[in-house]
């Protein structure tokens, strides 16, 4: 069989896909100083550079030492280099900023786990809800738990370091 294809004509490939990530990351050696004062303004400039790359995001929420960030990825950039972007440039901000008296820096490392459109709304209300979760469980048994539930591999040496959360020191 035989296809001509007209010179004059554009062909356009499309791309469709539907990718749920949710990527957890936190402070280098988890120090609890991500403050009150300036969360909401972090986040605000992490959804930024998500959305900059042309990703969606869908929930932004963490505590003092940790973030989980929700998004809708496209495919046209690789998550390590996204992440990259979101953990180089959100710290430097902070630098620039001044939020801490000394230099801020992501621990190396991330979690990243995917959902499908059926769970969607369920990852954004337990992002919002991370205060609530952390009553209750640390961040270092909240990362075992997604590292087991999806079947994770992992060597607990390069498992995020573990520092006492202290309260009291995040309410400014």
């Amino acid at each position: 069989m035989l296809y001509l294809i007209n010179p004059n004509s554009i062909i356009m490939a499309n791309t469709y896909t539907q990718i749920h990530i949710q990527a957890v990351f936190s402070v280098q050696d988890r120090f609890c100083i991500i403050k009150k004062s300036w969360k909401d303004e972090l986040y605000k400039y992490i959804t930024g550079i998500i959305q900059n790359h042309g990703h969606k995001v869908l929930a932004i929420n963490g505590m003092p030492d940790h973030i989980h960030v929700f998004f809708g990825q496209r495919p046209t950039q690789t998550l390590s280099d996204l992440m990259q972007d979101v953990k180089g440039d959100s710290s430097k901000w902070i630098n620039q900023k001044g939020f801490v008296k000394t230099r801020f820096s992501w621990q190396v490392g991330y979690g990243a786990f995917s959902y499908s459109k059926s769970q969607v709304e369920s990852v954004i209300q337990y992002i919002r809800n991370q205060e609530i979760h952390h009553r209750n469980k640390t961040f270092i048994e909240e990362y075992l738990d997604f590292l087991d539930k999806f079947e994770v591999d992992y060597d607990e040496r390069y498992i995020f370091k573990s520092v006492d959360y202290n309260e009291e020191d995040n309410l400014t």
